[in-house]
Parts: structure tokens; sequence; C-alpha cells
């Protein structure tokens, strides 16, 4: 047994972005030791993406906003199966976030009057996102990072996590691959918090980076873990369509934040049709679905998508507020966003659901094992309003590093057994060999989710779905590359499959069971929100098998309910 390196420390983080950042913080305020896993490098965190701002009720620009309406945008946005309780610390607690970042050294946008600028963003009641230009989760990455950077947290990144080991049913380690020397790794602990963010990639076209692969969910969800809402992936309004080596890459919501409006190519602002009230600033899974009628209407540009333009807004105040994004488009497409308009459409965003956790806790189904950021699920719902991502990653991020402080009082690192640690680093190693391309494989299985679990979805697609994820969940068995452990590229999309395949297999049964149309979750043979359908939809691994229940979403107390809009069903 002599394969491996351990590493020791009371907590383990997995993921290296804004919510595992800000756990590590707090745990290291509370005087645990913390050893911090990334995939990628450290600082490239998908938290990056998140340009536009984070929402908090802190009122600088509008100063009726309070903690009780960003509540009620957060409930309602999500169509009323979210987490109310999640809603409501989300709600009262992101501003104290904003002010704390300030302290650990952000830099935000400010008023003439040298307060937080904010902006306005989709389904928000006022202008609540605060912001630094369009690159916020940077300077959030930069700023976190900078913080942790000067503790005693070990870091280590390139580092696979391949499983999760549990002792007495609770956690006590974690095997990974050091992707640059080939190394295993032994990681023990006495807690875990999975901060690895979405599974966006999945999806051929998305605005995720190469490491959203689902691994967090699908390590959760072997462990033993519960997921929830599965079937409610985000589809952003806007991503570029070209060149195709771009396609799919974000455009910032901030752009329609500061005047964009959408056209089509009869030079018609055609939200005006979908949103008369809100227009371009509706909720993102109105004007994703609004966007993508027009293009299967045959409206649509030479590249299969429809214009966002602000060019109207003059090329200085453009070049102040969204100079990342006027970058983007010059050195990719040759657009020059100042003078003529972005051609762009939907692309797979964000998850909704993931990992089921206790709204005050964070704490999963399994003892010992935390989850924060997208990765976990309640939060959000059917829909998330943009710039709750990042609130949501500080917020919960924070509340779990404390909470599995607290937990870990007294208790010992159990020790791994080592039958299992063999036996997984002998499953990892059985992957060099001859067989399939796992590229071939993940190739087939975007196209199956993009073509049939898309914006909008269908009965028979996704039962044909779910028939060729098994498939190739069957064939998957079979691929194999060459070479050895360091440095292969070919035995990582080896691992990653057998994650994304979980993703997928709970996405496309969840979708399936939902028979109506809520939020981000669209289809054409139930096109109406039903109100037996207000539940979420739990999964857990049963064998081989996905066993799945229902749960009645908790209705929100009086005192809290008259924050929110009552919901309304067409059919009653």
């Amino acid at each position: 047994m002599g394969d491996f390196k351990e590493h020791e420390s009371d907590l383990l983080i997995v993921g290296a972005g804004g919510a595992g950042m800000r756990a590590a913080i707090s745990a290291l305020g509370m005087g645990r030791s913390v050893n911090i896993v990334s995939k990628s490098l450290i600082g490239k965190a998908h938290t990056v993406m998140a340009e536009g701002g984070i929402a908090a009720s802190i009122g600088d620009v509008d100063r009726s906003d309070n903690w009780t309406v960003h509540f009620g945008d957060t409930v309602v946005e999500g169509v009323y199966i979210g987490n109310w309780r999640m809603a409501e610390i989300l709600a009262k607690q992101a501003p104290e976030r904003v002010y704390e970042l300030e302290r650990f050294g952000a830099v935000f946008d400010r008023t003439p009057e040298g307060k937080i600028m904010q902006r306005a963003f989709g389904g928000h009641t006022y202008r609540r996102l605060c912001h630094v230009g369009d690159k916020t989760g940077l300077e959030i990455i930069r700023t976190l990072e900078d913080k942790v950077l000067h503790t005693d947290a070990k870091m280590f990144d390139e580092v696979y996590i391949t499983r999760l080991f549990l002792r007495e049913g609770r956690f006590c380690g974690a095997l990974g691959l050091e992707m640059r020397t080939g190394e295993f790794l032994l990681f023990k602990a006495k807690a875990l918090i999975i901060a690895t963010g979405g599974c966006g990639r999945v999806y051929k076209v998305t605005s995720n980076s190469w490491e959203s692969t689902g691994d967090g969910l699908a390590l959760a969800y072997n462990a033993g873990a519960e997921l929830m809402d599965m079937e409610m992936i985000q589809f952003h309004p806007t991503g570029m369509v070209w060149p195709p080596g771009v396609k799919g890459l974000l455009v910032t919501e901030s752009i329609r934040g500061e005047g964009g409006i959408l056209l089509n190519s009869k030079h018609e602002r055609f939200m005006l049709r979908y949103s008369p009230e809100k227009k371009e600033l509706d909720a993102r899974d109105v004007v994703a679905r609004a966007t993508y009628y027009e293009i299967k209407a045959g409206r649509g540009g030479p590249h299969g998508g429809v214009y966002l333009d602000i060019s109207h807004k003059g090329r200085d105040f453009i070049l102040r507020k969204l100079p990342g994004m006027y970058s983007q488009f010059k050195e990719f497409a040759g657009v020059d966003i100042t003078k003529e308009a972005m051609e762009v459409a939907p692309t797979v965003h964000y998850q909704m659901g993931g990992i089921r956790v206790d709204p005050y806790t964070c704490a999963t189904s399994v003892s010992g094992i935390f989850s924060a950021g997208e990765v976990a699920s309640g939060l959000h719902g059917a829909n998330r309003l943009g710039g709750n991502s990042l609130a949501d990653i500080l917020v919960f991020g924070k509340l779990a590093g404390e909470v599995a402080s607290r937990w870990m009082e007294g208790k010992d690192t159990l020790e791994p057994e080592d039958s299992e640690i063999e036996r997984e680093m002998d499953r990892v190693r059985g992957f060099i060999r001859k067989g399939g391309n796992p590229y071939d494989l993940i190739d087939e299985l975007t196209s199956v989710m993009q073509d049939r679990l898309g914006i909008v979805r269908n009965g028979d697609d996704m039962r044909k779905a779910i028939e060729l994820i098994k498939d190739i969940k069957r064939r998957s068995e079979e691929v194999g590359v060459s070479g050895g452990l360091k440095y292969n590229h070919g035995l990582l999309g080896c691992l990653e499959l057998q994650n994304m395949i979980v993703a997928c297999e709970t996405i496309s049964v969840s979708a399936n069971i939902r028979e109506e149309s809520r939020g981000a979750h669209t289809r054409s043979d139930f096109p109406k929100r039903r109100r037996e359908w207000k539940v979420n939809i739990v999964c857990r691994k049963d064998g081989e098998d996905i066993s799945t229940r229902l749960i009645k979403v908790e209705e929100i107390p009086e005192e809290f309910a008259r924050y929110v809009k009552p919901e309304v069903y067409e059919d009653e």
C-alpha cells in the first residue's frame, strides 16, 4: 500500500472556486487545518465566468431595495420550488458578504457619490448587482485567493478526485490523482465540503469551461448522497455563436442590464412581443425561450443566432462599463460592439439542481459531507436570478465552512479501508488499456443532451435519451487509453465520462418525470405549470439504478409569504 502519498487535515475542500475559498476562510478562522483540492489551476475557477455582478440589496442606487424584495424576487424567479429558508438566508446575508469582500480588498465600481455602483439585471425589482465592470467573478476569485494564500491552508491544483471513502457511515477520506506526476494522493479528513461547480459540459453548447463535468455530483451520488432538481438546467439567453471555436462562450447579461436590446433578422425588438413590460430584463428562462423561438421561426442571423445591440450607448460608455465584452468580440469574432450588433444564441450556463443539502447547515444526507455553490441544490429552484450565483457561493460557502468546523468538534479522523483504496487505484489504472476512445462517447453523450434535453423538451425525446444514455453507459465500461497515469488527457476523459453519465442519467430521468413546464424546464407536451408538480424530484443511487421520490415543497409561512407575489396557475 505504498503507492500513494497521504495528506491529512481537519477539513478537505474539493473545489477552489468562490464557494470553496470562502468555506476555507471560515474554517481557518475557527482554527481548523484545511486542504483545498482543485481539478484545474488555482485561480482558474468557473467563478470568473460570473461577470455581471453579485446580487445584494445594499440600496446604494435604489434606496427602496431591501432583503425582503430580494427574497421575493428569488422565490418568484425560482418558480416557487426553491427552498424559501435558503432564499431568506441569502437575501439577508448577501449585503454583509459584499462589504466583507471590500474589507478583503475587492474594488467595486463606484457611483459619483463614492458608493458601490449597482446595475439592473433580469428578474430583479431594483438595480441590485454590485459589480466590477464586466469582470466581477474574476475580482472575487482574486480577492478570496489572496486571502487564503496568506494562511496555512494547503492547496493542491491539477488533482482529480476519483472517489470518496466512508467509515462507520461517515466521510473519512478521498483518493485523488495528481495529473502532473501521475501519483495517487490520499486525503484524510474529519469532514468534506464539495464545492466543485456544475455539469454544463454534458451539453454540446455551453458557456462552461472544460472542468464542469459534474464531478462533485457523481462523487456525492456514488457515496450515497441525494441529488435534487436535476432537471433544472439554465440556458443563458446570450452566448457567442461565431466563430465555431468560441460557440457558447458567455455574453454577459450586463449588456442587457446596461441597455442592450435584442433584435431579430428583421430588425424587430422581439422581446416586446414576449415580455412587453420587462423586455430584455425578464427572467433568463423567458428571454432564452423567446430567443429560441425566434431562431426556430427563421428570424435568426447567418450563424443561427439573434442580434444583441448596445452600440447606441456610445463608445466611451461601452469601454468603461463592458471592457471585457468589447475585447472578447473584437478578438474572437472581429466585431466592434461599439459600432455593430453581436450575434448571440442560448447556451447552457448553470445547473439549479445538485446535491441536496440542509438549508441551515449545507449538510448532505451523508454524515461528514457538506456542499456549497453551484453543485448544491435548493436555493434557485426552477430558475436562477442573475447575480444570485455569486451571492450563493459567498453566503453558503461561509456557512458550510463554519458548520463543518463545528460539526467535527470532538471527532477523530477515521481511516479508510485499505482494500477500498487499492480497489479504486486498480479501477483508475484499469483504463490504461486498449479500448474505445472516451471522447467518442463524450461526443455522443453531449449530442444526446443537446438534441433531446434542450430548452424545449418532450416525452418522446427524453425517453429516447434515457435509452441512449444507458447504451453509452454500457459501452463506457470498455473505454481505454494508451500511455500511463502522468499527463494523460485521455485518462482524464475516461474518468470524466463516468461522472458525466451520472449527471445525464439523473437529468434525463428527472426531466421525464416532471410532467409540466416550470422555469427552465419547458415541455411541449405539457406546456402549462401545474399545482400538483409543486414538488422537488430527488434522486438516489440504488445499485446500478436510480431511485427517485417526490418531496412536496414546504409552504412559506405567512410572515414571509407577504413578500412574495402569489403563484398563478394558467389552468385554474
